[in-house]
């Protein structure tokens, strides 16, 4: 996804910009409202970061125009403000969801991925360095293709649709192969474990629960901090 990141904490941008880079989104960023805003009305973002508080336009102003503009760009807004009136306020102003400070970074990667879903822009799946083309069927990880067979590329690719989530063996068995298919769940068993081995020791693991299934792990990341001590505004 392209993602316009408007954020005028030059830390907390560039962790952003960092970050989403990381997962495979494309970032940009602006410093300010005004600049924010005239980049989403001159180019095509997939999806729009935004904090609350910024010099010239501040975010739920940002919203506004944008939505004038008859522009339908989903809006992610940050802010520590964390009283419901304040969000509220941020989501008549246009807003479609609201991340408060700190936050996690999967979490804002999964709202993200939400948006994606909405707009129809969930064609890659991405988890760590790992990139899922589901339409031209491309595997590639840290920049490296990584050659699958059909099987083990919807294999991966059900794993992948939600990093975390436990997935049975009846569920895959189905999911993949289909619920005429006359195999055994020891099939995935051994197409599993030729996805492990392609991915390499060090790609994003595929965890056994034991007498359960499997699951692809995420990658573990910090808190993003909020980058505003205890005697400034809430932004």
């Amino acid at each position: 996804m392209r993602v316009l990141v408007i954020e005028d904490d030059e830390r907390l941008a560039d962790v952003l910009a960092r970050g989403l880079a990381d997962a495979g989104h494309e970032p940009a960023v602006r410093a300010n409202g005004t600049d924010g805003l005239a980049a989403a009305l001159s180019d095509e973002y997939d999806a729009l970061v935004l904090d609350w508080m910024l010099p010239g336009l501040d975010g739920p102003a940002v919203c506004r125009a944008l939505r004038a503009a008859g522009r339908q760009t989903p809006v992610l807004m940050l802010t520590a403000r964390q009283s419901v009136p304040y969000r509220i306020n941020g989501l008549d102003a246009g807003a479609d969801d609201y991340l408060t400070k700190p936050f996690s970074f999967d979490e804002l990667l999964a709202r993200l991925r939400v948006f994606a879903r909405r707009t129809g822009h969930d064609e890659q799946l991405v988890v760590g360095d790992l990139v899922i083309d589901r339409d031209r069927r491309v595997v590639q990880r840290a920049g490296t293709a990584i050659e699958l067979t059909a099987r083990e590329f919807d294999l991966l690719a059900a794993l992948a649709r939600d990093p975390g989530v436990v997935l049975s063996r009846d569920m895959l068995l189905e999911d993949v192969w289909g619920t005429d298919f006359p195999g055994e769940t020891r099939t995935v068993d051994v197409h599993v474990s030729e996805v492990r081995r392609k991915l390499g020791d060090d790609g994003p693991p595929i965890e056994t629960i034991r007498g359960v299934g499997y699951r692809l792990v995420p990658p573990v990341r910090e808190p993003v901090p909020s980058p505003l001590d205890g005697s400034a505004e809430p932004a």
